[in-house]
């Protein structure tokens, strides 16, 4: 269905309810194939959806009619059009609480208002998880009932298809990563599953109208533990959140809790850390499946970020008991440095990042961590090897010996100047257009000598002639990131 038809769907159900649609714009898509509109009308605004999938608005449907009967805090749902893949719903504003955390972080640190924002999101996370299981039909939820140990199983198999076996580096015994998978699913799915799991609540589905926190996009909702949505909110990788918060609001949240709860019979902190990890492996298998398989660049953006939590939790809380998964996720950690130099793509110093690699054909092509695609790959190996002279077996491109043997052969002069000249009419021409990456990967047999020689003369070159350009420079063999 085109935007045309969708508007004019939503604009005939605005003129059904009474009001005088006067324009329609599009709101910027998040990572569902749902779409939203904002409608303005002579008085108000509310917001027009349209989900192909039937079956998820009927969740949605239910679910917010369900909620809001409990006088929880979600949209008012105002109309549905005959064939179920229209509807309208109240306008809770552009502030989402990922939008007031963003400004905190440009400024350093979390702001007073929006901890108790945090807290009262979390008092009414409580509410949600009880009250709204309560009488709610779990055979009306999308897609599943309940959060069972197969969505367990598909949660760390996400992790391993799409983050791990991407990665040919990390090692493993799959026979037992399966079986451990299966122990570990075993034990989290022993936690009390009797309440109402939101399964993604992360600040970007929670917004803000009048200091108010309101709740949508729960339509993935279905019976599960109370661990599991407090962590997606604490453990949100892109937040940033300090472990002494994080550790407070864990705090005020099963305080909160514990007026409907018995907490010691519940067993919480048991399994708590358990569903950390489960949610941040969840998370790089979603960053793997979007970024490095879709090649999205937002979501490769944030792999630094989940890395650094697990990393930081796996320090704290080893799975001594799941050897095989605590290989994987210590190999896992490692890939930190990896990634590490391409966050500097979220804050870049100018509008154009150029990304220069040296690597070895044997172990395969440079990542293109911005997600653009494109760029030059510059093959090395018709040039004069170094690797072949004894004196330079140890040595690498950047040593003055290495540097002295290349730039005595004419053929190097010519290659380089050629580079250049290639290299030269793209940033130019990005610069002009305002077009923000390009990657250029000089590549020869063992990435050592000729390609960490060039990659490094490139980037020496553009960081003079082009100092308003980011240069980002990693010797891929070598483990060097500049």
């Amino acid at each position: 269905m085109t935007d045309n038809d969708i508007q004019n769907i939503l604009a005939g159900m605005v003129r059904s309810l009474g009001q005088v649609p006067v324009d329609i714009k599009g709101i910027a898509e998040s990572g569902s194939s749902r779409k939203y509109y904002r409608v303005f009308t002579e008085g108000t605004t509310v917001i027009g959806a349209y989900n192909a999938n039937v079956e998820e608005n009927e969740a949605f449907f239910y679910l917010t009619e369900h909620f809001g009967a409990k006088g929880l805090p979600v949209p008012k749902l105002l109309d549905v059009n005959e064939s179920r893949n229209c509807y309208l719903q109240s306008d809770l504003g552009d502030e989402s609480l990922f939008s007031w955390i963003q400004r905190d972080l440009k400024g350093g640190a979390y702001s007073d208002a929006t901890i108790i924002l945090l807290k009262q999101v979390l008092e009414q996370l409580v509410r949600l998880q009880t009250e709204g299981h309560q009488g709610l039909d779990y055979n009306k939820v999308y897609p599943v009932p309940c959060f069972d140990k197969g969505a367990v199983i598909d949660d760390l198999d996400y992790f391993k298809y799409y983050f791990v076996k991407p990665h040919a580096e990390i090692v493993f015994n799959e026979t037992r990563l399966k079986a451990e998978f299966n122990r570990f699913a075993d034990f989290v799915c022993q936690a009390d599953h009797n309440y109402f799991m939101f399964r993604d609540f992360q600040s970007r589905n929670i917004m803000v109208c009048g200091n108010q926190p309101y709740f949508i996009d729960y339509q993935g909702g279905r019976r599960g533990p109370l661990q599991y949505d407090v962590v997606s909110l604490l453990y949100q990788v892109k937040a940033q959140m300090p472990q002494t918060l994080r550790e407070a609001l864990l705090e005020h949240y099963k305080k909160a809790l514990g007026t409907r709860v018995d907490l010691a019979a519940l067993d919480f902190d048991k399994y708590y850390p358990y569903f950390v990890y489960l949610r941040l492996l969840q998370v790089l298998g979603a960053y793997g499946f979007r970024g490095l398989i879709q090649k999205k660049a937002h979501f490769i953006e944030s792999i630094p970020f989940a890395l650094k939590e697990l990393k930081a939790l796996n320090e704290s809380f080893t799975l001594n008991e799941y050897p095989e998964l605590q290989n994987v996720v210590s190999q896992v950690c490692k890939l930190l440095e990896k990634y590490t130099p391409h966050s500097s793509l979220l804050t870049p110093r100018s509008s154009l990042t150029v990304t220069i690699n040296s690597f070895s054909f044997k172990k395969g092509y440079p990542d293109d961590f911005s997600g653009n695609g494109g760029g030059f790959v510059f093959d090395c190996r018709a040039l004069p090897n170094p690797g072949r002279e004894p004196e330079f077996k140890t040595k690498t491109g950047r040593d003055w010996e290495v540097v002295e043997y290349l730039e005595a052969k004419p053929q190097t002069h010519v290659f380089l100047e050629h580079v250049k000249a290639i290299v030269q009419q793209s940033v130019d021409n990005y610069l002009e257009r305002h077009f923000s990456h390009l990657m250029v990967s000089f590549g020869c047999t063992g990435g050592q000598h000729r390609s960490v020689f060039f990659a490094q003369s490139i980037a020496d070159w553009l960081r003079k002639d082009y100092p308003q350009v980011n240069v980002i420079l990693n010797h891929i063999e070598q483990h060097i990131h500049e």
